[in-house]
Protein backbone atom coordinates (compact mmCIF):
# COMPACT_ATOMS: atom_id res chain seq x y z
CA UNK A 1 0.00 0.00 0.00
CA UNK A 2 1.41 3.44 -0.68
CA UNK A 3 2.80 5.83 2.44
CA UNK A 4 3.46 9.52 1.23
CA UNK A 5 6.47 11.69 2.48
CA UNK A 6 4.18 13.41 5.03
CA UNK A 7 6.54 11.27 7.71
CA UNK A 8 7.97 13.65 10.60
CA UNK A 9 7.47 11.70 13.69
CA UNK A 10 10.25 13.49 16.37
CA UNK A 11 10.45 16.94 18.18
CA UNK A 12 9.80 18.93 21.10
CA UNK A 13 6.18 19.64 21.36
CA UNK A 14 6.57 23.18 19.45
CA UNK A 15 7.60 21.74 16.56
CA UNK A 16 4.65 18.40 17.02
CA UNK A 17 1.80 21.21 17.47
CA UNK A 18 3.57 23.44 13.96
CA UNK A 19 3.59 19.86 12.33
CA UNK A 20 -0.57 19.32 13.27
CA UNK A 21 -1.41 23.30 12.39
CA UNK A 22 0.13 22.76 8.54
CA UNK A 23 -0.81 19.58 7.90
CA UNK A 24 -4.63 20.34 8.95
CA UNK A 25 -4.54 22.74 5.52
CA UNK A 26 -4.08 19.71 3.90
CA UNK A 27 -7.11 17.41 5.44
CA UNK A 28 -9.91 17.39 2.71
CA UNK A 29 -13.30 17.28 4.83
CA UNK A 30 -15.72 16.99 2.01
CA UNK A 31 -15.88 13.71 -0.22
CA UNK A 32 -18.35 10.95 -0.16
CA UNK A 33 -17.51 7.08 -0.37
CA UNK A 34 -20.12 5.53 -2.16
CA UNK A 35 -19.89 2.04 -3.06
CA UNK A 36 -16.83 0.54 -0.92
CA UNK A 37 -15.66 -3.02 -2.16
CA UNK A 38 -12.90 -3.31 1.31
CA UNK A 39 -13.21 -1.09 4.12
CA UNK A 40 -10.19 -1.72 7.01
CA UNK A 41 -9.77 -0.92 10.06
CA UNK A 42 -6.63 -0.09 12.45
CA UNK A 43 -5.95 -0.68 16.55
CA UNK A 44 -2.95 -0.92 18.43
CA UNK A 45 -2.15 -3.16 21.42
CA UNK A 46 0.76 -1.96 24.10
CA UNK A 47 2.58 -4.97 25.57
CA UNK A 48 1.98 -4.61 29.72
CA UNK A 49 4.62 -2.47 31.44
CA UNK A 50 6.66 -2.09 27.96
CA UNK A 51 7.25 0.14 25.32
CA UNK A 52 6.63 -2.54 22.62
CA UNK A 53 3.28 -2.48 20.61
CA UNK A 54 1.57 -4.68 18.13
CA UNK A 55 0.04 -2.72 15.39
CA UNK A 56 -2.97 -4.43 13.37
CA UNK A 57 -5.25 -3.42 10.44
CA UNK A 58 -7.82 -5.54 9.13
CA UNK A 59 -9.58 -5.47 5.90
CA UNK A 60 -12.88 -6.40 5.55
CA UNK A 61 -15.42 -7.14 2.54
CA UNK A 62 -18.43 -4.66 2.41
CA UNK A 63 -21.47 -5.72 2.38
CA UNK A 64 -20.47 -8.85 4.04
CA UNK A 65 -17.42 -7.23 6.65
CA UNK A 66 -16.16 -10.46 6.75
CA UNK A 67 -12.05 -10.09 6.99
CA UNK A 68 -10.03 -11.14 3.74
CA UNK A 69 -6.77 -9.64 4.81
CA UNK A 70 -4.88 -8.71 8.30
CA UNK A 71 -1.32 -7.68 8.64
CA UNK A 72 0.30 -7.02 11.75
CA UNK A 73 3.30 -5.68 13.40
CA UNK A 74 5.73 -5.86 16.59
CA UNK A 75 7.94 -2.54 17.44
CA UNK A 76 8.73 -0.15 19.98
CA UNK A 77 7.01 3.09 20.23
CA UNK A 78 8.98 5.77 20.46
CA UNK A 79 6.97 8.32 22.62
CA UNK A 80 5.07 8.51 25.88
CA UNK A 81 1.68 9.35 25.55
CA UNK A 82 0.78 12.87 25.51
CA UNK A 83 -2.91 13.61 24.93
CA UNK A 84 -3.40 15.34 21.38
CA UNK A 85 -0.08 13.92 20.04
CA UNK A 86 -1.12 10.49 20.09
CA UNK A 87 -0.12 9.94 15.98
CA UNK A 88 3.20 10.67 16.51
CA UNK A 89 3.50 7.91 19.07
CA UNK A 90 0.96 5.54 17.44
CA UNK A 91 1.08 6.09 13.65
CA UNK A 92 4.41 5.40 12.88
CA UNK A 93 3.52 1.41 13.72
CA UNK A 94 0.36 1.39 12.06
CA UNK A 95 1.62 2.47 8.83
CA UNK A 96 3.96 -0.48 9.04
CA UNK A 97 1.19 -2.58 9.29
CA UNK A 98 -0.64 -1.23 6.35
CA UNK A 99 2.48 -1.13 3.71
CA UNK A 100 2.19 -4.66 4.10
CA UNK A 101 -1.61 -4.75 2.67
CA UNK A 102 -1.84 -6.61 -0.83
CA UNK A 103 -5.68 -5.18 -0.31
CA UNK A 104 -6.19 -1.88 -1.08
CA UNK A 105 -8.97 -0.22 1.26
CA UNK A 106 -11.33 2.16 -0.71
CA UNK A 107 -12.09 3.40 3.16
CA UNK A 108 -10.07 3.40 6.63
CA UNK A 109 -11.83 3.31 10.04
CA UNK A 110 -8.92 4.54 12.69
CA UNK A 111 -10.01 3.90 16.62
CA UNK A 112 -8.81 7.75 17.32
CA UNK A 113 -9.84 11.12 16.47
CA UNK A 114 -9.93 12.79 13.28
CA UNK A 115 -10.35 16.63 13.59
CA UNK A 116 -12.13 16.47 16.72
CA UNK A 117 -9.05 17.34 18.57
CA UNK A 118 -7.35 21.36 19.59
CA UNK A 119 -5.41 21.70 16.52
CA UNK A 120 -7.78 19.45 13.91
CA UNK A 121 -5.59 16.57 13.53
CA UNK A 122 -6.24 13.90 15.44
CA UNK A 123 -4.27 10.20 14.16
CA UNK A 124 -7.27 9.76 11.93
CA UNK A 125 -6.71 12.74 9.48
CA UNK A 126 -2.61 12.17 10.18
CA UNK A 127 -2.85 8.54 8.69
CA UNK A 128 -5.84 9.31 6.03
CA UNK A 129 -2.91 12.05 5.01
CA UNK A 130 -0.22 9.93 4.69
CA UNK A 131 -2.04 7.14 3.09
CA UNK A 132 -3.98 9.48 0.59
CA UNK A 133 -6.94 7.33 1.54
CA UNK A 134 -10.74 8.49 3.02
CA UNK A 135 -10.46 7.84 7.15
CA UNK A 136 -12.65 8.09 9.74
CA UNK A 137 -11.81 8.84 13.19
CA UNK A 138 -14.05 6.44 15.79
CA UNK A 139 -13.12 6.90 19.29
CA UNK A 140 -14.14 5.50 22.50
CA UNK A 141 -13.81 8.55 24.27
CA UNK A 142 -14.09 12.33 23.86
CA UNK A 143 -10.49 14.62 23.51
CA UNK A 144 -11.96 17.85 22.60
CA UNK A 145 -15.09 20.11 21.96
CA UNK A 146 -18.30 20.61 23.68
CA UNK A 147 -21.02 18.61 23.66
CA UNK A 148 -24.58 16.64 24.70
CA UNK A 149 -25.01 12.91 25.18
CA UNK A 150 -27.64 11.62 22.28
CA UNK A 151 -30.96 9.74 22.80
CA UNK A 152 -31.40 5.61 23.60
CA UNK A 153 -32.13 5.50 20.13
CA UNK A 154 -29.72 3.45 17.45
CA UNK A 155 -28.79 5.74 15.10
CA UNK A 156 -29.27 8.79 17.09
CA UNK A 157 -26.39 11.86 17.20
CA UNK A 158 -25.39 14.87 18.53
CA UNK A 159 -22.81 17.41 16.99
CA UNK A 160 -19.33 17.63 18.84
CA UNK A 161 -18.41 21.66 18.51
CA UNK A 162 -15.58 23.93 19.08
CA UNK A 163 -16.75 27.28 19.25
CA UNK A 164 -19.24 27.54 16.54
CA UNK A 165 -17.52 24.98 14.43
CA UNK A 166 -19.11 21.26 13.89
CA UNK A 167 -16.06 19.31 14.45
CA UNK A 168 -17.42 15.63 14.91
CA UNK A 169 -21.00 14.13 15.71
CA UNK A 170 -21.82 11.81 19.42
CA UNK A 171 -23.05 8.61 17.90
CA UNK A 172 -25.31 6.10 19.31
CA UNK A 173 -24.34 2.65 17.80
CA UNK A 174 -25.79 0.41 20.04
CA UNK A 175 -28.71 0.78 22.85
CA UNK A 176 -27.63 0.65 26.78
CA UNK A 177 -23.93 1.14 25.81
CA UNK A 178 -21.83 4.14 25.34
CA UNK A 179 -22.08 5.97 22.25
CA UNK A 180 -18.59 6.76 20.20
CA UNK A 181 -17.07 9.88 19.16
CA UNK A 182 -16.82 9.97 15.02
CA UNK A 183 -15.22 12.67 13.28
CA UNK A 184 -13.84 13.57 9.70
CA UNK A 185 -10.30 11.88 9.10
CA UNK A 186 -9.73 13.12 5.58
CA UNK A 187 -11.71 12.85 2.17
CA UNK A 188 -14.89 12.51 3.64
CA UNK A 189 -17.60 14.58 4.97
CA UNK A 190 -19.33 14.10 8.54
CA UNK A 191 -22.89 13.09 7.18
CA UNK A 192 -21.25 10.27 5.15
CA UNK A 193 -18.68 8.90 8.00
CA UNK A 194 -21.55 8.63 10.60
CA UNK A 195 -23.38 6.80 7.60
CA UNK A 196 -20.45 4.27 7.22
CA UNK A 197 -19.95 3.37 10.82
CA UNK A 198 -23.58 2.88 11.43
CA UNK A 199 -23.35 0.31 8.48
CA UNK A 200 -20.17 -1.44 10.03
CA UNK A 201 -21.94 -1.69 13.50
CA UNK A 202 -23.62 -4.61 13.18
CA UNK A 203 -23.85 -6.94 16.26
CA UNK A 204 -21.49 -4.68 17.91
CA UNK A 205 -21.09 -1.17 19.53
CA UNK A 206 -17.79 -0.68 17.67
CA UNK A 207 -17.58 -0.90 13.92
CA UNK A 208 -16.47 -4.31 12.72
CA UNK A 209 -13.52 -3.09 11.01
CA UNK A 210 -11.81 -1.49 14.19
CA UNK A 211 -13.39 -4.30 16.82
CA UNK A 212 -11.33 -6.65 14.36
CA UNK A 213 -8.18 -4.94 14.30
CA UNK A 214 -8.63 -4.29 18.03
CA UNK A 215 -8.96 -8.37 18.61
CA UNK A 216 -5.57 -8.70 15.78
CA UNK A 217 -3.51 -6.29 17.67
CA UNK A 218 -4.13 -8.17 21.11
CA UNK A 219 -3.38 -11.69 18.94
CA UNK A 220 -7.05 -13.14 19.43
CA UNK A 221 -7.43 -13.09 15.91
CA UNK A 222 -4.98 -14.89 12.93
Amino acid sequence: MKISELQVWQGDICKLKEIQIQLALKVLRDGEVISPRYIAGVDIATVRASRIANAAVVVVNYPGLQPVEIETIQGELEMPYIPGFLSFREAPLILAACSKLKITPDLIIVDGQGIAHPRKMGIASHIGLILEKATIGCAKSRLYGRCIIPSEEVGSYTKIVDNDETIGAILRTKSAVKPLYVSIGHKINLINAIYWVMQCCHNYRLPEPTRLAHLAAGGKLK
